[in-house]
């Protein structure tokens, strides 16, 4: 659907909040007639195998699956714009109070690696493009290649291995060893910034003992991404003429390489840094399995192997909503970082 272009800013606000609403729509529709595909009986979920038909039938009528699918579908609407997306199967609580519990341990798990990985991949790639062809080039390469190469699921296993079960440096499963759990009172869902604010500092270690190994395994293979493209941004600007031009002009290398070529791919890696901490927080599911972390993967996971239609359209939904906002913010950093995209 092309929307019609309006002038000035209240037509690009008009212009995204209906493109939003439509994705969301869009979105919503799929996940609805995926689900009705799906070779799953929600109703032998809900009552039980072994429930008596009128049981079983009087929960088929309550679901409203007696209805055309034009109705059911318009149902499902009506519950997502009301809040309501169900119960859980697995719990027998709501689907959104589910969410709410196990989403803030994914975000901080996500946030945290991409903080690693970015940390980590953006200069590392500066230092290839700058150095290209040197040995430290070559290292940097072999590593984003292993980055890339190894799978995540046999690094987690590995690494449990070597530095929870071997060196004994980290903590093992789960957030927080067995002894802490429940002692810090729950206020962001963020267990670290919860133990700050409470001043627990032995329960702020053990997070964080517990933490840094599945957030150094997922870094790294959002650091050998980001590598990558940092590196092939930055050599494609110090072969511009204006690179050469500030050289002749008698510039710093530091200036040239941090002011000048740097600066010109800020946005671009805006877009990456933003995509792959979406890509955290949707796709962290193997490592939430194999650290036993207790967040949105693992609850996917389980949702999946028990056929919970309710739990996954809205764990789909919630997916669609990240990227849309991620996408929102990157937008406002690139009007900030390049006003010529506010005009």
């Amino acid at each position: 659907m092309k929307i019609p272009s309006m002038p000035g800013r209240v037509g690009g606000v008009i212009r995204f909040v209906v493109t939003t609403i439509i994705t969301l729509l869009l979105l919503a529709t799929l996940t609805f007639f995926l689900g009705q595909v799906m070779p799953v009986d929600p109703v032998a979920h809900l009552v039980g195998p072994d429930a008596d038909y009128e049981t079983y039938h009087a929960t088929y009528l309550r679901l409203g699956l007696d209805q055309p699918i034009w109705v059911q579908f318009k149902l499902y609407l009506g519950r997502i714009l009301t809040g309501d997306f169900g119960t859980a199967f697995l719990t027998g609580n709501s689907v959104r109070a589910d969410v709410i519990r196990v989403f803030p341990a994914t975000i901080e798990l996500g946030t945290l690696a991409v903080i690693i990985g970015a940390g980590l991949g953006i200069p590392l790639g500066v230092l290839a493009a700058v150095r290209r062809n040197r040995l430290s080039d070559h290292i940097i390469r072999v590593l984003t290649l292993l980055g890339h190469s190894v799978p995540i699921f046999w690094l987690g296993m590995m690494s449990l291995l070597l530095f929870y079960s071997h060196l004994h440096w980290v903590g093992g499963s789960g957030r927080v060893d067995i002894f802490y759990e429940g002692m810090v009172p729950t206020r962001t869902g963020l267990l670290l910034i919860d133990s700050v604010m409470e001043g627990d500092w032995e329960v702020f270690e053990s997070a964080v003992r517990h933490i840094i190994l599945p957030a150094a395994v997922l870094g790294y293979a959002s650091m050998a991404s980001l590598c990558r493209m940092t590196r092939s941004f930055m050599l494609e600007q110090l072969g511009q003429e204006y690179i050469i031009a500030a050289r002749v002009k008698g510039l710093s290398n530091w200036r040239v390489i941090w002011g000048h070529a740097f600066r010109n791919i800020r946005v671009q890696l805006l877009t990456i840094v933003a995509l792959t901490y979406a890509a955290m927080l949707e796709g962290a599911l193997l490592i939430e399995t194999i650290f036993s972390w207790p967040g949105f993967g693992q609850y996917l996971t389980h949702n999946l192997l028990m056929g919970d239609l309710n739990a996954m359209m809205v764990c789909v939904l919630l997916v669609g909503l990240i990227f849309i906002t991620l996408n929102i913010i990157t937008d406002l950093f690139y009007k900030v970082f390049d006003p010529r995209t506010a005009r």
